[in-house]
């Protein structure tokens, strides 16, 4: 299936809302407001029910998107999600030779790390960026400290980025960060109160805007 990932989408609001276990239909609804909040990129993770088929839809559906798959661990995840029409691959840990095909492929790829000899590793391979995992123990702190002696790399946290914490991140550096449940509020969705999760959205969309250089 052909992908549509485009940089330029990321680069206007360069977050990374992550999906995992939620419904085709539920997605659906979604959509709508997080568009129209400014968001552009999603990633459904590979541990989620009926992913293939998921994947494939958002992506026939929403050409303005970026639609990646995640917790993309093997090669053989890859292939899925490649095959389903993932126009860009996360993963939780630092699997070389799935980094090394999505380089030699032209598909941007986010692997995991943790340790400056991790994201330095994933840099070397040809990441597009780092994600840093888990980011919630060690804070915005951590992306300062490590960006201080390699300041070329791009750094995606992921893991415990809120709304009260998300401007630090890309005050200490980040490029980018990725946000679960805090930015997909459950309760909110349960409900079905699509203004209050439109509300919720913007107001991330407008920390991320005012946080950035």
């Amino acid at each position: 299936m052909e992908r549509h990932y485009k940089h330029v989408f990321f680069d206007k609001m360069p977050v990374v809302g992550i999906l995992r276990n939620v419904p085709l239909n539920v997605i659906e609804a979604i959509l709508p407001y997080y568009k129209k909040a400014g968001f552009t990129t999603l990633e459904i993770t590979m541990n989620s029910e009926n992913v293939c088929e998921i994947i494939s839809r958002l992506s026939e559906d929403n050409p303005d998107m970026n639609i990646g798959a995640g917790t993309v661990c093997t090669m053989t995840d890859l292939k899925k999600a490649l095959d389903a029409g993932a126009s860009f691959i996360v993963t939780p840990i630092l699997d070389t030779a799935v980094v090394i095909y999505c380089k030699e492929h032209r598909i941007p790829i986010f692997p995991g790390a943790y340790t400056p000899l991790e994201i330095y590793t994933a840099d070397k391979l040809g990441a597009t960026a780092v994600k840093i995992f888990p980011a919630t123990q060690l804070g915005a702190g951590y992306i300062q400290e490590v960006l201080a002696p390699l300041s070329h790399l791009k750094l995606l946290p992921t893991g415990g980025v809120s709304v009260e914490n998300i401007a630090s991140f890309f005050k200490s550096g980040a490029v980018g960060v990725g946000m679960g449940g805090a930015l997909f509020d459950k309760t909110l969705i349960a409900n079905e109160d699509y203004d209050g999760l439109y509300r919720h959205f913007k107001a991330i969309a407008e920390k991320v805007n005012n946080a950035r250089p």
